[in-house]
């Protein structure tokens, strides 16, 4: 409790704190105080995460008592915290490199190693180099209230070492991808803030891309990505996480969208370590598609949770939510997708559907669909399946020559596929289907 005492004794006293039981939550607060004065900012930025670590001092690691984490119980599972990365290590744009599956993007890539970028591309920004005073946009964006209802992102806040910013001019049309690549060492903890502006009618993809270490080792990640949209803009934003055994992610993103956008993301996720993808959604005009898609491939003992809130707060809005899962071994998916539709909303169009392919009777799905309605003029609903293979359609290939094991194969790449499917990119849909495939001769 004494590290908590010493944060809140700087301005946060009037707070109740609870006792800060669990190894973890007292590095996390060790974290801070060891590297408080390294991380950048101005006095503006450095009060901001003071608070932020003061509110986490107060809450501590979400457990399954805590509705959203019901089935990622980060205060059980995370039993330390490795030593945060500051970029004082011997990090280079090498070491930050595409994998062979997505090199063809490395173009546009910007690259995090050691928690700071070393690679900037196309006139796109690194988060530190403008704290000292940020725009006001960017500040904005940082002092963000809606982020300091969940410790997860009160962690990020008060941590984060450097980030992407870019700002996406108004009717502009980037022909190739905007790329992330982190590469978090091994035995560490990187902490990055992303904050995207997209212009009134510009149309960009961005992709997000989390890779494993290259040699064997243990890594944890926090990755919050923020994202504006105006008016008639079109942004498709991919997210990749690679998890090895032993590894954590926890992964966020806020989303405004205004009138007549559209915002289609699609995640994946492929390994064996601990992930959390969460994603909010907010409607603030009408006329607005939201496009979500998600694919996972979980094995061993791997856990890889999805969770989003998508809030429509004005009226005519669509909203579609599609995951896929393949699970093998002792291997847990999560999908939980809550749906508001407010008073105001009306002629709101939502709908949403999880399914699970489960190879092994070890494996566990946890859907959870949401649906929050205060208006009498909507279309929502939801559905949710779990289930093997089908082994009539294995004897059906079989009897039409196709040997079981290379049917196995097609039925499960068929089932994933129809998420990748929604990727609209080219290049990106197929680099998406190799890679599964490849991750899929795990399972």
């Amino acid at each position: 409790m004494q590290l908590a005492d010493q944060v809140l004794d700087k301005g946060d006293r009037g707070m109740t704190v609870q006792m800060l039981t669990t190894k973890a939550e007292q590095a996390i607060l060790k974290s801070f105080e060891d590297n408080a004065t390294d991380l950048p900012g101005g006095t503006a930025v450095a009060e901001l995460r003071r608070a932020a670590i003061g509110a986490f001092a107060s809450k501590g690691l979400p457990s399954r008592r805590v509705e959203e984490f019901k089935y990622t119980d980060l205060k059980a599972n995370v039993k330390d915290v490795l030593p945060l990365a500051v970029g004082d290590a011997s990090g280079s744009a090498g070491d930050g490199a595409l994998s062979k599956h997505f090199a063809a993007l490395a173009e546009n890539a910007v690259s995090f190693v050691d928690g700071r970028g070393v690679a900037e591309k196309n006139g796109n920004k690194f988060l530190a180099g403008l704290l000292s005073s940020p725009p006001t946009w960017i500040m904005s964006a940082l002092a963000d209230k809606e982020l300091a209802a969940s410790a997860d992102l009160l962690l990020n806040t008060a941590l984060f070492t450097d980030g992407a910013v870019i700002d996406i001019a108004a009717g502009a049309e980037p022909t190739d991808p905007i790329v992330m690549v982190t590469s978090t060492p091994n035995n560490a903890l990187t902490a990055l803030r992303h904050v995207i502006r997209v212009g009134k009618g510009a149309k960009v993809t961005i992709v997000e891309i989390e890779q494993a270490p290259r040699t064997a080792g243990v890594r944890q990640s926090s990755a919050l990505t923020q994202i504006e949209v105006a008016d008639g803009a079109e942004v498709a934003h991919i997210k990749v996480v690679e998890a090895r055994k032993g590894s954590l992610h926890l992964s966020h993103g806020q989303v405004s969208l205004g009138a007549n956008a559209t915002y289609s993301p699609f995640h994946m996720t492929v390994g064996d370590g601990l992930v959390r993808n969460s994603l909010n959604v907010f409607f603030n005009g009408q006329n607005t598609t939201f496009d979500f898609a998600a694919a996972s491939i979980v094995h061993g003992t791997g856990h890889a949770d999805t969770t989003l809130v998508i809030d429509h707060t004005v009226p005519h809005c669509t909203s579609r939510e599609l995951f896929k899962t393949v699970l093998d071994g002792q291997a847990r998916a999560v999908f939980q997708g809550k749906v508001i539709v407010r008073p105001q909303a009306q002629k709101s169009d939502g709908k949403q559907m999880a399914q699970a392919l489960m190879l092994s009777p070890d494996t566990e799905f946890d859907s959870k669909p949401e649906l929050e309605i205060y208006a009498d003029d909507v279309v929502c609903g939801h559905g949710s399946t779990a289930a093997e293979i089908d082994s009539d359609l294995i004897f059906y290939c079989t009897s039409r020559g196709i040997p079981a094991p290379v049917a196995r194969a097609m039925l499960i790449e068929s089932f994933i596929g129809e998420a990748i499917a929604k990727v609209a990119h080219d290049g990106l849909r197929e680099a998406l289907t190799v890679f599964a495939r490849e991750s899929l001769t795990a399972v």
